[in-house]
């Protein structure tokens, strides 16, 4: 099965030497869970989207240091395309960003949270179980760096997931869309070096609570094989 992702950004050069650039991180990821996964890139960030809709079986976005709100023609054009793909009844799996722009592109609202940085290992309580979530588990820690949330759901969307700090950890738009906050295709030092690099931005007392937390063990093997699942003929 081949899967675009969308690139919303890339890694800093002064990072990559830690898991890569987000080609190397998504692949380590998916692949480890489904090597017969073809991942398909998509340098959106400098405007370059896939030709067809039927390019591929189903779409990811990343994350991004830019905010889903931010005037930029490439977050315009991502807007259109996430709006393509819904009209188009095509899967779609969006990640911290892409999360974001599913609701923000569909007559939602993301905002910067007034709870400040969600960092570090946190857990999701998952409060609606689906048939793609297999193996099922009740609830998973992972990796989060984001500062922006979802304030407001499109129409058809369930919240699948709630964080103490995110009450939209997860959610999902009709059958084929799916969004998901924490990034579970981040390393516990790649997360780490982020927090020691933006220590004055998010605030020493967070990130240092972050940090005893940082190398906790987390699930994302789990959301690999749900999301693998959502994205298959088998999910939707």
């Amino acid at each position: 099965m081949k899967i675009g992702l969308l690139l919303c950004d890339h890694v800093a050069d002064k990072f990559e030497n830690i898991s890569g650039d987000y080609p190397e991180m998504f692949s380590n990821w998916i692949n480890r869970c489904d090597p017969e996964i073809e991942l398909v890139f998509y340098d959106a960030v400098n405007g370059r989207f896939p030709l067809s809709l039927d390019d591929c079986a189903g779409f990811m976005t990343t994350g991004s240091r830019y905010s889903v709100y931010d005037d930029k023609p490439w977050i315009h054009q991502l807007k259109s395309f996430t709006i393509s793909l819904r009209e188009a009844g095509k899967p779609y799996a969006g990640i911290c960003f892409g999360h974001q722009m599913l609701a923000e592109a569909l007559g939602g609202k993301t905002l910067k949270s007034d709870y400040g940085w969600g960092i570090s290992v946190r857990n999701i309580e998952i409060i609606e179980r689906e048939p793609w979530m297999i193996p099922p588990k009740q609830s998973l820690n992972l990796q989060y760096m984001h500062q922006d949330q979802v304030v407001k759901l499109p129409e058809e969307s369930v919240v699948l997931g709630r964080s103490r700090h995110c009450p939209v950890a997860a959610f999902r738009v009709g059958q084929t869309m799916l969004g998901i906050q924490a990034h579970p295709e981040f390393t516990a030092d790649y997360s780490e070096a982020l927090m020691r690099d933006r220590i004055h931005r998010i605030g020493e007392e967070m990130v240092l609570e972050g940090l005893e937390h940082v190398h906790d063990k987390t699930d994302e093997d789990f959301v690999a094989k749900w999301i693998i699942g959502f994205l298959s003929a088998e999910g939707v």
